[in-house]
């Protein structure tokens, strides 16, 4: 429905459990954005009219969807920019509405200013919202924008943070703080999505949990420099605000132009954390994920890389290919070091050639090989990087992106192409097209090992460029080669975020394949993606990131909710560790159909010393309940557990699926429950619970419910 503007309206956009109420005059405000209501809603709205204190100005300024200086507004605006000092502080006024149940755009435009905005907000019936702004200069002179910010209000009860940080190896780690006054702002500078600043934040009523609270999520879907900033304003109102950062002079709009920020998504529930997270993550099933994710199972990964690293030999490479078919696993990957001159992390990264005293014989017999066994095969590529000791860099110096006359530092050896200069954008397009045509590979794991510094195109910053440019280089092998299946991997989780998943299957949430860090990594990434693109693979007993030691058990049960994959050389290995990633190979082949589609659960526990993860069936006819004791418990006895989200009037069968071997030999008897022949229904389990048992430190045990 379209309705040009003469009068405010009230709009509401309605999701399954939440709801948006709008109104739209010369701006838009939204004025309750949580729980459905019923009603006369319209005629309801005037209780929502603010009163006016003195000592400020003398009439309601409106917190809108795109706040502005020239109205009043003292936080911060939407738009900062300038038409060569002038043009500074523009007053939009909408002058054409398009709604229906689930969406809103908004065309607004200041004449003086020359400006037109154009804003799009939705919410669907997964119950996330997304929004964001097109700005389009309509005057004969540039339009220099400095900023341009997605905004979304909160209540005055959202008195409390969950935040990221992270590190390389570390990444996912959440923390809280209070929101009281002042605010919060984080921002990325480093050029992709980054393992420090996940672009991702949760505002909601103290002490917030996963099973209780009212929580707000919000996700800037965004590969690039990044600000969130959450603000608490002088008289109490509060408003989330995320943007991607422009470098200086970086954005100018010339008439006709059209500037669009990423989508901000974001999504309210009254039933916490894991409310919010079912929210998410059926939306990324229904709305982000290619449909071939859905439809079929994600096969088990065996990728090379900590197995051999840059000794590559294809007899022994099939060998590999061979046990590795034997474990059971269904796609497997040849890592780093297959391509020209490419024998450590120093040189080479730019020539896309097979190396040729590597691979006398070129791909194909080990790819016959792989696919002879059952398997699917993959190959690693690093498009974006180049080494300057390569015959790339040699030919093409000028392919660097840098500001000419200034030298970068490296990062792990290696600089960024341009994708802006088209030769270079063309290079590595044909290349990759080349190595998906001749040969028959399934998959690509897509790695970016470092931070951008000095973006700049013909001498100007163009950091925001850059990111679209590595899109159009995805979207355009995709349409190519539409049925293979891309990893996102930056040196771990680098680059995870809603707008690469679009273009890709899978992501690696990190190169550390510890398990205890794995832990909390993969539930810091879960609140807001579902397992199935959640790469957890079972490393070997001594982990390469953190030198500990941790038994096949824990890691074989911390990896298989996800999808799941092997690091190691099969054809060293022991006997008694293949078989135990075999084990867990088979345990997660069978537990897959549920664990990637079913609703995940995310369980607190009255130790901290526990973590609970849980996965029920979207019928209820099943779940899987992982218990993790992931340092020594607090006290001798640790409690009960409560598992939710099952048919509260039906019985189930409660089993151990897998269990430490010195489950039994470390206490004088374990819960009875434990041992089997145990029937409970889902009210018990959810409301009384059912006695923990007692581990050892980085241990876990692996339950089952059947319902009956």
């Amino acid at each position: 429905m379209v309705h040009l503007m003469t009068q405010n309206k009230i709009i509401v956009l309605t999701g399954t459990n939440s709801q948006a109420i709008i109104e739209v005059g010369e701006f838009a405000e939204i004025l309750h954005w949580g729980k459905p209501v019923k009603g006369e809603v319209a005629s309801f709205c005037f209780s929502l009219q603010r009163p006016v204190p003195y000592g400020r100005l003398d009439n309601d300024v409106a917190m809108t969807l795109a706040p502005e200086l020239g109205r009043g507004v003292f936080s911060s605006p939407c738009l900062e920019g300038h038409r060569n000092g002038a043009d500074w502080a523009p007053v939009f006024v909408i002058t054409e509405i398009e709604s229906s149940t689930h969406t809103l755009t908004l065309t607004s435009e200041d004449t003086l200013a020359g400006l037109r905005m154009i804003t799009e907000l939705s919410l669907d019936k997964q119950d996330v919202m997304k929004t964001r702004h097109s700005l389009v200069n309509l005057k004969s002179t540039p339009y220099q924008v400095n900023r341009l910010a997605n905004t979304l209000p909160l209540p005055a009860r959202a008195a409390e943070l969950m935040t990221y940080y992270g590190r390389w190896v570390h990444e996912f780690q959440t923390v809280r703080q209070p929101l009281q006054q002042g605010g919060y702002q984080q921002e990325n500078r480093r050029g992709r999505t980054s393992h420090e600043h996940y672009p991702a934040l949760v505002a909601g009523t103290r002490h917030f949990d996963e099973m209780q609270g009212d929580v707000y999520g919000f996700h800037f879907a965004w590969s690039g420099n990044h600000r969130l900033r959450v603000d608490v304003k002088a008289d109490g109102r509060r408003y989330m605000q995320a943007e991607a950062i422009y470098l200086p002079g970086e954005i100018s709009l010339q008439q006709g132009e059209e500037l669009t920020t990423p989508w901000l998504y974001a999504s309210y529930s009254d039933q916490g954390l894991n409310g919010m997270s079912h929210q998410f993550h059926s939306h990324v099933r229904e709305s982000i994920l290619d449909k071939q994710i859905i439809n079929t199972a994600r096969p088990i990964h065996l990728n090379t890389w900590e197995g051999i690293y840059f000794e590559h030999d294809p007899d022994y490479i099939m060998e590999m290919a061979t046990q590795s078919a034997q474990m059971g696993v269904e796609r497997f990957i040849i890592d780093d070091g297959w391509f020209k001159g490419r024998n450590g992390d120093k040189a080479a990264l730019g020539d896309w050639f097979l190396d040729a005293d590597k691979y006398p014989n070129g791909l194909t017999p080990i790819i016959d090989h792989v696919r002879e066994l059952g398997m699917e095969f993959g190959l690693w590529f690093e498009p974006e990087m180049i080494n300057k000791d390569s015959d790339l860099y040699r030919q093409h110096p000028d392919w660097l992106l840098a500001v000419e006359g200034y030298e970068q530092p490296t990062g792990r050896n290696q600089y960024v192409i341009n994708l802006q200069n088209d030769d270079a954008f063309n290079y590595l397009y044909e290349r990759l097209d080349h190595f998906l045509t001749q040969y028959h590979i399934d998959y690509i794991k897509w790695d970016m090992n470092r931070e951008v510094v000095q973006p700049a195109h013909n001498g100007h910053a163009a950091g925001h460029q850059q990111v679209v440019r590595y899109y159009q280089l995805v979207d355009k092998i995709r349409a190519a080669h539409p049925k293979v299946d891309i990893e996102s991997c930056a040196a771990g989780g680098g680059r995870i975020d809603f707008e690469v998943l679009k273009r890709t299957h899978r992501f690696w949430p990190s190169d550390n394949n510890d398990a205890l860090e794995r832990q909390t990594i993969q539930r810091g990434m879960s609140y807001f993606f579902p397992p199935e693109v959640m790469g957890s693979h079972i490393g070997s007993s001594h982990c390469h990131s953190t030198r500990r030691r941790h038994s096949i058990e824990f890691r074989g049960l911390t990896a298989i909710f996800g999808h799941m994959g092997i690091e190691l050389d099969p054809v060293k290995e022991l006997q008694d560790e293949k078989q135990g990633f075999e084990r867990y190979i088979k345990l997660h082949k069978k537990l897959r159909p549920l664990l990637h589609t079913g609703r995940t659960w995310l369980i607190p526990s009255d130790d901290e010393a526990h973590q609970i993860h849980a996965v029920v069936a979207t019928d209820q006819s099943e779940a899987v309940v992982m218990l993790a004791q992931l340092s020594m418990p607090t006290n001798s006895l640790s409690g009960h557990l409560r598992i939710p989200g099952l048919d509260r009037t039906a019985v189930y069968r409660v089993s151990i699926l897998d269990k430490p071997s010195n489950y039994n030999e470390i206490v004088n008897y374990q819960p009875f429950w434990t041992e089997g022949d145990c029937k409970l229904s889902g009210e018990w389990c959810e409301d009384v619970g059912l006695t923990m048992p007692i581990l050892d430190p980085e241990s876990a045990i692996l339950i089952k419910l059947e319902k009956l």
